[in-house]
């Protein structure tokens, strides 16, 4: 209930700051489970994509614990389904959650740069959204988002088509490695 109404606020905030233009669109899928992998360029980005899912659909979004320190906001984000990763170390207690999610048949947000990042551009992506996807076998949705700068211009979704992953074995090394670059790569042709 929560989750919605935050969802319709942000979705005409959109509508009158911003013409917004979603390429792709036929390429969500009807149910999760799956990831969400986005660029990250604007603290609007979660909404944002929030904003994408049609009715029930919530998007649960794997945020820097920083946030989470702060009482008012840390609330917020976990009552949208947000839940704290630390940054720059393998983080156990993030991945079992986001596999749990997955597991249930949610969906899971993920910013795989790691931050926000400046410029048009997609930066380097780290290696957890693959290993994610790897372990749960849950599809990628890559997503590529353009903000305008300014107030009143078009903000530009593009959405891909899903990359599933079918690998078997343990996870790492060049297993880890080609399936980042695969992620990578479908982003980047969302440019």
């Amino acid at each position: 209930m929560f989750y919605r109404l935050v969802r319709k606020l942000f979705h005409l905030y959109f509508k009158c700051m911003y013409r917004w233009k979603y390429h792709g669109k036929k390429n969500l899928p009807a149910q999760g489970p799956f990831i969400i992998c986005s660029n990250h360029t604007s603290w609007f980005d979660p909404p944002l994509i929030g904003c994408l899912l049609p009715g029930k659909h919530k998007v649960n979004f794997m945020a820097k614990e920083e946030l989470f320190k702060i009482s008012f906001i840390g609330s917020l984000l976990r009552k949208l389904g947000a839940f704290p990763v630390k940054r720059n170390v393998p983080d156990k207690n993030a991945v079992k959650h986001a596999l749990q999610v997955l597991e249930e048949g949610g969906i899971l947000g993920l910013f795989p740069e790691g931050t926000r990042s400046r410029g048009d551009g997609l930066g380097k992506l780290h290696r957890g959204a693959a290993a994610i996807a790897l372990r749960s076998k849950a599809p990628v949705l890559p997503v590529f988002i353009k903000w305008p700068g300014k107030f009143f211009r078009a903000a530009e979704v593009k959405i891909g088509p899903l990359i599933s992953f079918t690998e078997e074995g343990k996870i790492k090394g060049k297993v880890l490695e080609t399936a980042t670059s695969l992620i990578s790569e479908e982003m980047q042709k969302l440019l």
